[in-house]
């Protein structure tokens, strides 16, 4: 929902540090990072370790942003750097509200299990309609990510807020899931409607019978 509206000011916190980032640190040696910072923080969730966790959460935060920042101030944007961006954060996504579950002690009681599951198969069902919108989208337009995505209710700052949250009050991960799970639920929702009014259009059919 915001991430568009805050897209400036994290270029202008993360463009002026990609340019003290040493040469021989490529793009993709920090997006190894974050994916390593993202993994440490879930471990230190389990074991119960806010705020270590919360730490590392905030590491793999600022070197996700940093990665491409660095990538296009040296114009080394590539597909695979791309794709791996987004790996190691679906990746991590997923990881979060279970190290919380776990953490807290919750792992035998089922209503928060149940809560985290929902969440959790709401992130796929919306990541393939992603993937999908990625596919109808033609390669060239300006878009902001590697990855061409359309405006949701839950985007990646509304994503790290939630999770933040969680990190920071594990007691509340049940709530915070069944909130986050609504939210993208709707978004999901959003995003198939613009699929749907795209397919609609008679020019996209006659496009994508060309295609076949």
């Amino acid at each position: 929902m915001l991430d568009i509206t805050l897209r400036p000011l994290k270029d202008n916190v993360f463009a002026p540090l990609s340019r003290s980032v040493p040469a021989s640190i490529t793009p993709i040696h920090i997006t190894a990072a974050a994916f390593v910072a993202g993994l440490v923080s879930c471990l230190f969730a389990c074991a119960g370790h806010r705020t270590t966790s919360l730490v590392f959460w905030a590491a793999n935060r600022a070197l996700d942003c940093l990665d491409g920042a660095v990538a296009r101030h040296r114009d080394q944007q590539t597909v695979l750097g791309g794709f791996l961006d987004l790996l190691g954060d679906f990746i991590v996504y997923a990881l979060v509200p279970i190290a919380c579950v776990v953490g807290n002690g919750w792992s035998g009681q089922q209503t928060p299990g149940l809560v985290v599951a929902l969440l959790e198969a709401s992130f796929w069902i919306n990541n393939f309609v992603l993937l999908y919108i990625a596919a109808l989208v033609e390669k060239g337009k300006d878009e902001l990510t590697s990855l061409a995505m359309r405006p949701a209710l839950i985007e990646g700052f509304e994503s790290a807020v939630f999770f933040t949250l969680m990190l920071a009050m594990p007691s509340l991960v049940g709530v915070l899931s069944a909130v986050m799970f609504v939210g993208v639920v709707f978004g999901t929702g959003q995003r198939v409607r613009w699929v749907v009014l795209a397919l609609s259009q008679p020019e996209e059919t006659a496009r994508m019978k060309k295609k076949r």
